[in-house]
């Protein structure tokens, strides 16, 4: 049954992410971390889901998301990624990228590593904002609007390797594609993958939302297929991209009524996606319905099966010409902005310029 957590915080959430849970862990997630922005004083805070409320008549947990512990962030918080179970990495507006350690021994946070002009204009008008981060142990990559990569490691001082004028606009996000690439999204709707194989500052392919230049905010990688990516644009489009073919999507979806904040893929059921955005409304989409379907068809033993070409069962729901997708809002009164979500198991996490948190549990079978 999903129960519904949830918290004022007395603070603007601009992200939440789950705390990754070790290898072939059964429980659900319990531990996850928040970032605020546009407060007087701006914090990474730690939070907890664990059964440690009191039992209603139905057998249920008056539980609410309970405080660990938190930590002064100097700036927005922009982006966060854990880098493993005990540290989180996070982008600041100020420029600076911080490693956060969590003692979970006596609940506290301390900075264990910190580059603080990691993105900067130039000396007469200072530093930039870090707006992206994604991570692969022991490497940090993080973007910002100074159109510069960095590529961090947390027992260095300095970058080990910088690519300077990496984009002239602004670059939003950055996701993982494969080991040694990267894919950033930018201010003029563009896409671009850097191979770190090779040594020059070129991007190795550059794809574009066609027509005219809008922002893309955001954007997750398929957990299993590397080449299919979704983006989230300015005016609240999600857009399906695979980088094997072609240098536009391969669908545009109309989504959100205004910027599309965050968008993930579940990591263990990745034909369900979720978006959330300034509009105050957080979408489920759903794209099994369709795979159930065409399976069963591809099953039935019949004669015909063996007419399908052998590709075609495994074409992921995403890809397909004519996607049966349903779309559930989870959030049934929106009122102001919800900047960040995260999905793991089944339970969600979600931030809001509404000074709360929500957790959902159950609510993903």
């Amino acid at each position: 049954m999903e129960e519904v957590l949830a918290r004022y915080v007395s603070q603007k959430v601009s992200k939440t992410r789950w705390r990754p849970l070790p290898p072939a862990a059964l429980q659900p997630p319990e531990v996850f971390a928040t970032g605020s922005w546009d407060n007087e004083e701006n914090k990474v805070s730690f939070w907890s889901v664990g059964d440690l409320g009191s039992l209603n008549t139905n057998g249920e947990y008056n539980a609410e998301p309970h405080l660990l512990c938190d930590i002064q962030h100097s700036g927005d918080v922009m982006d966060m990624q854990f880098l493993d179970q005990e540290r989180i990495v996070a982008a600041s507006s100020t420029g600076s990228v911080t490693v956060f350690r969590h003692h979970q021994n006596n609940q506290t946070l301390s900075v264990s590593q910190k580059w603080e002009n990691a993105h900067f204009y130039d000396p007469s008008h200072g530093n930039a904002p870090c707006t992206g981060i994604v991570c692969n142990s022991p490497e940090i990559f993080t973007v910002g609007e100074d159109g510069r990569i960095n590529v961090f490691t947390v027992d260095r001082k300095e970058a080990v390797r910088t690519v300077d004028n990496a984009d002239s606009s602004t670059l939003h996000a950055v996701t993982r594609l494969r080991t040694t690439e990267i894919l950033t999204v930018n201010s003029i709707g563009q896409l671009k993958i850097w191979d770190f194989r090779q040594q020059g500052n070129e991007p190795s392919q550059i794809f574009s939302l066609t027509g005219e230049r809008i922002p893309l905010h955001c954007v997750d990688r398929h957990p299993s297929q590397q080449h299919i990516v979704a983006t989230g644009s300015q005016d609240g489009m999600l857009s399906i991209w695979d980088v094997r073919q072609g240098d536009i999507p391969v669908s545009l979806l109309n989504a959100h009524e205004a910027e599309l904040w965050e968008v993930h893929f579940h990591p263990s059921n990745p034909d369900h996606l979720f978006t959330c955005s300034e509009d105050g409304t957080l979408w489920h989409w759903d794209a099994s319905t369709d795979v159930s379907e065409r399976k069963s068809y591809l099953h039935t033993g019949g004669r015909s099966t063996t007419f399908l070409p052998q590709s075609q069962s495994v074409i992921s729901a995403w890809l397909r010409n004519d996607p049966t997708r349903e779309i559930t809002n989870l959030i049934s009164n929106p009122t102001l902005s919800v900047n960040s979500l995260d999905v793991l198991g089944s339970c969600l996490v979600y931030g809001t310029d509404a000074e709360s948190i929500y957790v959902k549990k159950n609510f993903f079978a």
